[in-house]
């Protein structure tokens, strides 16, 4: 079992930055593929950008390509996903997630969900 919590949404205006952090605990976390996840209201929810165990591989949706970075500490077992140039668009409950996926962007690939931590931008 892997347990996954989400830190560092909040409120922040059109053009800001965020930094959410992913902090996992229990059976060997960084062997697995870390991905983020994001649900606005009404909607399903869609990747936003992954990891692989290592680091050295990472993904983007291309919403957010080009203005968000992720990175991963394994000594620490954290993800991090710093995004900038925030739009309004944005906003949503992100979650991380970890699980030993093939298809990254596949929210059924993932065993282990955090509880997810509300962004909102504001225009």
């Amino acid at each position: 079992q892997v347990q996954l919590v989400e830190s560092g949404g909040g409120l922040v205006q059109a053009g800001g930055s965020l930094r959410l952090s992913c902090a996992a605990s229990g059976r060997a976390p960084s062997t697995y593929t870390v991905g983020w996840f994001r649900q606005a209201p009404g909607k399903e929810r869609e990747f936003v950008a992954g990891i692989s165990w290592s680091g050295a591989t990472t993904w983007f949706a291309d919403s957010v390509k080009g203005r968000t970075t992720i990175s991963r500490d394994n000594y620490k077992d954290t993800v991090d996903l710093q995004m900038n140039s925030l739009r309004p668009d944005d906003t949503a409950v992100y979650y991380c997630a970890a699980g030993s996926a093939t298809y990254i962007r596949s929210p059924q690939q993932y065993n282990y969900w955090g509880q997810g931590t509300q962004v909102t931008v504001s225009s």
